[in-house]
């Protein structure tokens, strides 16, 4: 179906954010859609046709290396659009990205919103604000991935998936986490039985379930910290 009703409440915090008259313009124009584990939004390389919202759910934003290894380099949910870089006047970028988490959202054609993002000042700033929290995530994952030791990045990363999500319920395998975090899947094993028999978190099954967030915290590398304050500071969140 496409179009939304005015009255529609909004959780993703760009579409939330929207005056009535750019809600007037903007709304009928949203297709409502599923986003299913796995699903791409925006192949690397891909010009972006449409832009995405998500209301719940996460995407990851993922580059492969020339040997076969996938890192990620950005992750996003509610708080922000897939397809940020058209706005930028790159149509297309080297990065892979996919539904992570499933959810529901909305997408909408780039041309459409690309127009607005030139018409609306306060639409264009509410997406740069996000165009640069995303940045700040980007760069510090880099450092990130460079420094910190696996223990620490994935305790950085469930806390990430975890604000974004409001569950203590996470989805995904042993392999999946290797993936997003670059590292062999027996390493992402042995961290993960590490916080776990710390009490930290549980996994089974492809479910990873945070049983003490503040202990999480205290063994994340700074850059979770880092990350998060910046995007409160911009009121992304």
């Amino acid at each position: 179906m496409v179009g939304v009703s005015s009255d529609t409440k909004f959780s993703n915090r760009i579409l939330a954010s929207l005056s009535m008259t750019d809600s007037d313009r903007i709304l009928p124009n949203l297709s409502r859609i599923t986003f299913e584990q796995g699903d791409t939004l925006l192949g690397a390389g891909e010009k972006a046709k449409f832009a995405y919202f998500m209301e719940d759910g996460i995407t990851s934003v993922v580059t492969t290396l020339a040997d076969g290894i996938t890192l990620e380099v950005g992750l996003l949910g509610r708080e922000g659009m897939v397809g940020m870089s058209a706005m930028m006047g790159a149509p297309n970028i080297p990065f892979h990205s996919f539904v992570q988490m499933a959810g529901a959202g909305f997408k909408i054609k780039t041309d459409l919103i690309m127009r607005e993002f030139e018409r609306s000042p306060k639409f264009r700033n509410k997406l740069l604000l996000f165009f640069h929290a995303q940045w700040v995530q980007t760069s510090q994952i880099t450092a990130c991935n460079r420094r910190h030791d696996v223990d620490e990045r994935l305790a950085r990363w469930l806390l990430t998936c975890r604000d974004r999500s409001d569950s203590d319920l996470i989805k995904l395998t042993h392999e999946f986490l290797g993936q997003m975090l670059g590292a062999p899947r027996t390493t992402v094993t042995l961290a993960a039985g590490s916080l776990q028999s710390a009490g930290l978190i549980k996994y089974s099954r492809g479910h990873v379930h945070i049983l003490d967030r503040k202990g999480l915290e205290k063994i994340a590398c700074e850059c979770y910290c880092l990350i998060r304050d910046e995007f409160v500071r911009l009121k992304v969140f």
